[in-house]
């Protein structure tokens, strides 16, 4: 197994976070965290509803004393901040013309015994549903012989996204994560199937998030039409019309 990095940014960082977090007055509804392994690699597969998933999904990580090495787009590496900060932080980018350096990168994080954050719908959803995934994550698991740990983030939508004004108001806005049982596969697991397993898992876990999120969704942009909100619907967003009026 290869050696494990060190980290000397990612503590730093943490820091920040959690002052930004309690700056905006953030209402935390993490569960779940007895979930992630204490040690060993494992993938972290997380809806995408907004740009701060990361950090939020990684702060519910917290308690495990574990950092997860996410996986993002090569532009946030190039950013003259945000890029030494991904790199000090040990995050592994994305090329999404050439992917297999990234695959080989994240396969030996996991080997080493990492936690890897992977966001499977590859963007944000416009919709706030789940939208059709990648099969990046089922293929990393199966290659690297670890458990999949299906992740739900809601409520930071309301903070920024797609599409939906910047809220950054000390407003005490709810936010939800849950983190789900792990899911297993082997060499012989069909990846179509274990894809289509990741998905359900997924959809379910959003559903019963929706349904104990204690503000209601109804006439609110940053919720899902099926729940009376304003977003696009699943098909809306793939076909880029714009959202309903609110």
């Amino acid at each position: 197994m290869a050696k494990k990095q060190r980290d000397l940014v990612y503590p730093a960082v943490v820091i920040f976070i959690k002052s930004f977090w309690k700056y905006l007055k953030l209402k935390f509804d993490f569960a779940g965290v007895e979930n992630i392994p204490t040690d060993g690699g494992a993938i972290l597969a997380i809806n995408h509803v907004g740009y701060l998933d990361f950090a939020l999904s990684g702060t519910a990580v917290l308690p495990v004393k574990r950092y997860v090495r996410f996986m993002a787009k090569q532009e946030i590496f190039a950013h003259w901040l945000a890029g030494p900060l991904m790199r000090g932080m040990h995050h592994i980018s994305v090329d999404r013309s050439a992917g297999s350096a990234s695959f080989v990168a994240a396969m030996r994080a996991l080997r080493a015994g990492e936690i890897v954050g992977i966001f499977p719908e590859a963007t944000i959803s416009k919709s706030f549903e789940i939208k059709e995934l990648k099969s990046g994550a089922v293929r990393l698991a199966i290659g690297a012989g670890v458990p999949i740990i299906p992740t739900i983030v809601w409520g930071s939508q309301r903070i920024i996204t797609k599409g939906v004004p910047k809220n950054f108001k000390r407003a005490g806005t709810p936010i939800t994560v849950r983190i789900g049982t792990p899911l297993y596969f082997t060499r012989e697991s069909n990846v179509e199937e274990a894809e289509n397993l990741l998905k359900s898992k997924l959809v379910e876990m959003l559903n019963q998030v929706q349904s104990q999120y204690p503000d209601s969704h109804q006439g609110k942009r940053w919720a899902p039409a099926r729940l009376g909100g304003t977003a696009p619907t699943l098909e809306e967003a793939q076909n880029q019309t714009g959202p309903k009026p609110a």
